[in-house]
């Protein structure tokens, strides 16, 4: 994969809502601006009950997008990600219909995960109070068969998202053929979503356990056979992160962008600077993504808080959580938690530009860092363009996070295209693209907590980001080609 920077985005969501739409978009107005797209799920269909996170049909694009033809020509002039969803299924796919159909004599029975598959003597209290969920209550929802039997199936997410066994013949087959249909058409790079819950054991959290990273790399093994990269998406403690880290191609570098909201807010960077000191050199930064802000990643272990203590000090992390929500107003209150369905109890939900304040400068930092950073920067669509927090999606869908996932016209791209914070953020992207000192060799200088300064050089070309936090200034140099140096004033 390239280290340029890439854009995650909702094909539905931005460019007018076709895959030859967004293409027109990035090869236009976006020209040279990424070295690649995460194209979140375009599967068959794009709006059931989790935007797109459980396709009826996963090696289907759903015709109001266009077709598979679309996205090999866009893979023949950007590198393209997608998402194998490794968990669940939608409750509308043809296997788990034929199942509810025809019960144990579906040929598919065995491919969804009932409560007796995991626990065929039964459950106690004790030992389903161990699962991990990251939303409220458990995950088993009672589902009646055409013969009238009732039987709880694991649904870690919501209802409408079925668990399958990947080790089952049948959804093992699936998954295969997942990644058969997009190495066929150009897909070069695969996120695992979910896929620390993809294996349940008795008496165990069924999360992340020595069994899902077993089956992570069996299956990165095969991606990486048929030419295709694989990142894997892990919510977790920090320290988790880094284990699986050193397991995978890829991971995200999820403490990002709490540390750098802390960072911001307290006016130190001693926390960022010891992650940045141990945090995986494998990873794609983020400030933003389609889901919320992750709070988990930067806070202590849950299984035990005193002896694995978190980036952030407790007392810190609630009031920086507060400070969001004093921003924005109380929109992302609002949109977080129990204030909305599709629940993530580890996320705060709101634009990140928001978070910031709306402040264009701090806004500019926090990316400014993110790109220094070593690994591949992706920008999520509604970063790109600063983007506020959508009230009006919220009220309509009552989904928390759908306050940052605004469907923008044609007409609010080449407005806020115009925007001076969004035209400096294109040209941060673009020197982090250009310049020849990103390919070089990164320096996290020592300096007292309040100040950050990093440094890239590659033979004679250099650049240099040096933040006071303290005072919210900062500076951006990097030598001309000419020899020289410049001076970016963003």
């Amino acid at each position: 994969m390239k280290t340029q920077v890439q854009l995650i985005t909702y094909v539905d969501r931005l460019s007018g809502g076709t895959i030859r739409d967004l293409q027109a978009l990035l090869e236009g107005p976006l020209r040279g601006v990424f070295g690649g797209v995460h194209l979140l799920p375009f599967f068959d269909p794009i709006d059931g009950a989790d935007a797109g996170f459980d396709p009826a049909d996963h090696t289907a694009v759903d015709a109001r997008l266009g077709s598979w033809n679309d996205i090999r020509r866009l893979a023949t002039t950007t590198e393209v990600m997608a998402d194998v969803i490794v968990n669940h299924v939608s409750a509308d796919s043809p296997q788990f219909r034929d199942f509810l159909a025809r019960g144990a004599a579906s040929e598919y029975a065995g491919m969804f995960l009932t409560l007796e598959t995991v626990f065929p003597g039964g459950a106690s209290d004790e030992q389903l109070a161990r699962v991990y969920r990251p939303r409220p209550g458990l995950p088993f929802t009672p589902v009646r068969f055409a013969n009238g039997e009732q039987r709880r199936l694991w649904t870690t997410f919501t209802p409408q998202q079925i668990d399958i066994d990947v080790h089952h013949a049948q959804g093992r087959a699936y998954l295969t053929r997942i990644l058969d249909v997009f190495a066929a058409h150009g897909i070069r790079m695969v996120r695992l979503d979910a896929v620390g819950y993809a294996i349940k054991k008795a008496g165990t959290s069924c999360f992340m356990l020595p069994e899902t990273f077993q089956f992570i790399d069996e299956f990165a093994a095969q991606a990486r056979a048929l030419g295709i990269e694989v990142l894997v998406e892990i919510h977790s403690y920090y320290r988790k992160q880094i284990e699986i880290a050193s397991r995978v191609d890829w991971v995200y570098d999820f403490a990002l962008p709490p540390l750098l909201l802390h960072a911001c807010a307290f006016h130190t960077a001693k926390c960022l600077k010891d992650w940045i000191r141990i945090r995986p050199r494998n990873a794609l930064t983020v400030l933003d993504t389609h889901d919320g802000i992750g709070i988990i990643d930067i806070g202590a272990d849950a299984s035990d808080r005193t002896a694995r203590p978190g980036l952030v000090p407790p007392a810190e992390l609630d009031r920086l959580v507060e400070i969001i929500h004093e921003r924005t107003g109380g929109e992302s209150r609002r949109a977080t938690g129990a204030a909305a369905s599709n629940l993530d109890l580890y996320q705060v939900n709101c634009t990140f530009y928001d978070a910031m304040g709306r402040d264009d400068r701090a806004y500019l930092l926090a990316r400014a860092i993110q790109f220094f950073l070593p690994g591949t920067p992706q920008v999520y669509y509604v970063g790109l363009l600063a983007g506020h927090n959508d009230m009006e999606l919220l009220a309509r869908t009552r989904v928390g996070r759908d306050i940052n996932r605004h469907y923008y016209s044609t007409a609010e791209i080449a407005a806020d295209l115009e925007r001076p914070v969004v035209r400096s953020l294109l040209e941060l992207i673009r020197l982090r693209n250009e310049h020849p000192a990103f390919t070089g060799d990164f320096t996290l200088s020592e300096t007292p907590d309040e100040r950050l300064l990093l440094q890239w050089r590659q033979g004679s070309a250099y650049a240099q980001l040096d933040a006071d936090l303290a005072s919210g200034q900062w500076q951006l140099k990097a030598s001309s080609a000419e020899g020289g140096s410049a001076e970016y004033l963003l």
